[in-house]
């Protein structure tokens, strides 16, 4: 009895000191930036209420070189989510809504697709991703930036997005009802999303530089800016700025500031003694809303996955993982945690590889729960590669047989094609004809313009103007010319260009 005593106490003792030291933590950043082509990145970890680690590493731009630190400011993207879903726990709170009033309550013109939904449609409902829309379906409202679409039409819009799965019975993520979240906050409140999240949370946490968006930040001095690889090399970019996705995904904050909501979190809504949101409405949050398909996480073992509230929630080994990514062009975030063990993770970044923060912070969560030592820098990598050596041949395909239908002179009629189309909730686009080339423009979404080529059938496929996208699409045409519907060449495109929920329709002109 006694040696086993000693063992267990050995073995806590163990787990307690596990831990990644600073300069492992180097070395593993430093592999991920050169393994993955990430010119920035900034990592914190928190444990047991404190900031053990809050660090940069690399550079803000390739072009200026400024380097990374504690302080810079990332756009967090879809991680704003959480900070939505807080929001409207502080109202329930207060008890000025509950999670299952109907969305009509408060935004009458809401509406689905069919009247039940919309009549059924509650504030849990736009928080779960399982409206019974598709992945991603109406993004390309708010997606690329340049377009000219308000919250007012996404609320109106919203109703001609086709569902792909019965009301509450599939899980698929969407951004759109998080901006319709946020008009919820700023109806019931009085206040803007903006100053409701600012006030109530943000700064209650100290997160003094940060901003709900990127329109607030006040000092833009130490700001990354986002890259994309264009053929294995970097390009920067303009970062997006339209506050219409600020619900969803507008946050920008730093490594410093981004731990206290962590630590908030971890302590059940309260920080530094104040309480930000009810322990009733935090666990809320962190209970399972959303049943998901059980993943493969290797080498992890994994029994459920499900979404809360603003929040993943994963089973890792028997642990309970709570975590969230977030994407916007060339950036991409992600924040962990584990509160068996009070542990925290931030790796933000920019560049859009989210192999980079996987491995980083699957190499922080072995270290401190002792797991099985993998090189996930390396094997990451390999998948990286062999995913973007398929889709590099796939995409080679289409553009040969291209290529080939213009050695071969093979032609199409333009005028059979040319015209104004329209979509119920996209609305126009123009395909015109100059010099025997072909153009496609969206009226109200300007950089999704670019040239048409013949592919074969009656099918072209669409390379957008703007390079950085990883998005040219086929068009596929219906027999008499009149309708055609659209969906991206690349399995690797950002599921964010719906393409494939678009139907036109040509106009009499």
């Amino acid at each position: 009895m006694k040696e086993l005593f000693h063992i267990l106490l050995l073995l806590l003792g163990f787990t307690l000191q596990a831990q990644i030291t600073e300069q492992e933590l180097d070395k593993v950043v430093e592999k991920t930036m050169s393994t993955f082509n990430v010119p920035g990145i900034a990592v914190a970890i928190v444990k047991d209420g404190k900031i053990v680690i809050s660090k940069g590493y690399g550079v803000k731009s390739i072009k200026t070189k400024e380097k990374v630190d504690g302080n810079t400011l990332f756009g967090i993207a879809s991680n704003s989510k959480a900070f939505t879903a807080t929001a409207l726990a502080i109202l329930v709170d207060e008890g000025k809504l509950n999670w299952d009033d109907k969305v009509i309550k408060y935004l009458p013109e809401f509406k689905m697709y069919n009247e039940y939904v919309t009549q059924e449609f509650t504030i849990r409902d736009l928080l779960t991703h399982r409206s019974g829309l598709g992945l991603g379906a109406g993004d390309l409202m708010i997606w690329p930036d340049g377009h000219n679409f308000t919250s007012k039409d996404i609320i109106n819009n919203i109703q001609y997005l086709k569902p792909v799965s019965a009301f509450r019975t599939k899980y698929d993520y969407d951004n759109l009802l998080y901006v319709i979240a946020g008009e919820v906050v700023a109806k019931v409140s009085g206040k803007s999303w903006n100053d409701f999240v600012e006030e109530r949370i943000m700064q209650p946490l100290d997160m003094k530089k940060s901003a709900s968006s990127w329109n607030r930040v006040q000092d833009t001095t130490n700001v990354i800016v986002p890259h994309v690889p264009v053929k294995g090399q970097l390009q920067i970019i303009k970062r997006y700025t339209n506050p219409i996705f600020d619900a969803a995904a507008g946050l920008y904050t730093n490594t410093n500031e981004l731990s206290n909501w962590l630590i908030m979190q971890m302590n059940k809504g309260t920080y530094n003694g104040k309480r930000i949101v009810s322990e009733k409405q935090h666990k809320e949050m962190w209970t399972s809303q959303t049943i998901m398909p059980v993943r493969k996480l290797f080498p992890y073992t994994c029994n459920f996955d499900t979404y809360g509230l603003g929040w993943r929630l994963t089973d890792i080994n028997g642990h309970l993982q709570v975590s969230h990514t977030g994407g916007l062009e060339g950036i991409v975030t992600q924040t962990m945690m584990f509160p068996d063990i009070n542990l925290g993770i931030i790796v933000l970044t920019n560049q859009q590889s989210g192999a980079a923060f996987t491995a980083i912070s699957n190499t922080i969560k072995d270290r401190y729960y002792n797991f099985a030592t993998t090189d996930h820098v390396e094997r990451l990598g390999k998948n990286v590669q062999q995913n973007e050596d398929n889709d590099d041949k796939a995409l080679a395909e289409v553009w040969n047989i291209v290529e080939n239908n213009t050695k071969n002179k093979i032609t199409v009629q333009p005028h059979l094609y040319t015209g104004t189309y329209t979509d119920a909730w996209f609305g126009d686009v123009i395909i015109t004809e100059k010099k025997g080339k072909m153009y496609f423009a969206s009226v109200r979404s300007p950089k999704l313009a670019g040239e048409l080529f013949f592919y074969k059938d009656n099918t072209f496929v669409v390379k957008w103007n703007t390079r950085t996208f990883n998005a040219d699409a086929y068009l596929y045409f219906n027999p008499s010319n009149k309708n055609f519907s659209m969906k991206a060449i690349s399995d690797l495109t950002d599921f964010s260009y719906d393409f494939q929920d678009l139907y036109f329709t040509k106009k009499n002109n």
